[in-house]
């Protein structure tokens, strides 16, 4: 959507110094991503490093870790809510879920295994653990690479062992899995989403909120450290300013959906989460169920994307639930295949999210 308005405003004279000026160097922030993602050492902040690389919605990192002997909590930092496309805290709980996914595993790497459990008052996570010797798991060496890969995938299939991996990494009880991998019920899972999307983007509160959380630069993303990075999802980088425009201007229903059914089409699967019950405890559950999944699918070379739409529009959550034959209301959608890597989403500074 942008390509138009960075030609546009490189063709009114706006020399190429003051352009690399207003959006960064995109070598300094492939280098910035990468000391996120540096190996992990057995240090405190090192684990909470790795637990903060987990998927999150719109990249907001709703969490604090406090550190307590041989203890850590997750807490829900709800200065980072998104009140209009998540009104219940759904995805802030499932976000809280998927750190606790990635702490569990690179804790046992470096000899803190443990279990992780609901707070007394139920709205975090604790993490009890012992000293011992590190605890290898294919998955953690996962948690740097894997990213929410927001572009077409190129249409083969997953082997069959491959799904049966997928769904033994996802086992988490209170959680089940469905998996679409038949064109036609993927087809209507397209619909689904593509309504909840011209739904969303007809909601000028939900825009308001959403453009608040791009980051159009390098720049930028590298000073928040939070966000939708444009390049993570293959756009140029712009100006704040004049994303800003774009975004207003060129966003719009039709080519975003024609957007998403090419996604969607090319995929080679659907991964649809479903909680024994909507509450905070099976939501956390949630999260730490697809994050594991999604360690698995990187693992396996897959990428993985969000397709919340029919999640987020409360109206659609029974028509996407009877796709796969179910009458509670799902959790996540995910879609997952074989496609590129695109520069990896930013996170904030270790110190800035210990309490």
């Amino acid at each position: 959507m942008l390509v138009g308005a960075g030609a546009a405003l490189v063709a009114t004279g706006a020399g190429a110094a003051a352009w690399q000026s207003a959006v960064g160097s995109m070598a300094q922030y492939e280098a910035f991503a990468a000391g996120l993602r540096d190996r992990l050492t057995p240090d405190l902040e090192a684990v909470v490093r790795y637990a903060t690389l987990a998927a999150n919605s719109h990249n907001t990192q709703p969490w604090r870790f406090q550190l307590e002997g041989h203890a850590i909590e997750i807490r829900p930092d709800l200065q980072r809510r998104t009140p209009v496309v998540d009104p219940d805290d759904h995805h802030l709980y499932v976000s809280l879920g998927c750190a606790a996914a990635n702490l569990t595993l690179a804790a046992a790497a470096t000899g803190r295994a443990g279990e992780a459990s609901l707070t007394a008052d139920g709205n975090g996570i604790r993490y009890d653990y012992f000293m011992g010797a590190p605890k290898a798991d294919p998955l953690t060496d996962a948690i740097p690479k894997r990213q929410s890969t927001r572009a077409e995938y190129d249409g083969r299939a997953t082997p069959s062992a491959d799904l049966a991996e997928l769904e033994r990494a996802a086992a988490i009880p209170g959680v089940s899995l469905a998996l679409v991998t038949d064109r036609a019920r993927m087809n209507q899972v397209r619909d689904v989403v593509l309504a909840g999307n011209e739904d969303q983007m007809n909601d000028p509160a939900f825009m308001r909120e959403l453009k608040q959380w791009i980051r159009f630069n390098p720049r930028s993303a590298m000073a928040s450290g939070d966000g939708l990075f444009s390049a993570s999802s293959g756009n140029p980088a712009l100006p704040t300013g004049l994303g800003w425009i774009a975004f207003d201007r060129l966003f719009n229903v039709a080519q975003e959906n024609r957007n998403y059914a090419r996604q969607i089409d090319s995929s080679a699967g659907v991964a649809i989460f479903f909680g024994e019950r909507p509450d905070h405890d099976h939501w956390i559950r949630v999260g730490q169920a697809c994050q594991r999944f999604a360690l698995a699918a990187t693992k396996l070379g897959l990428k993985i994307a969000f397709i919340n739409q029919p999640i987020e529009v409360a109206r659609l959550r029974g028509d996407l639930a009877a796709i796969v034959g179910e009458t509670r209301r799902p959790d996540l959608v995910v879609r997952f295949g074989y496609g590129p890597t695109l520069p990896f989403s930013p996170r904030r500074p270790v110190a800035s999210v210990i309490a």
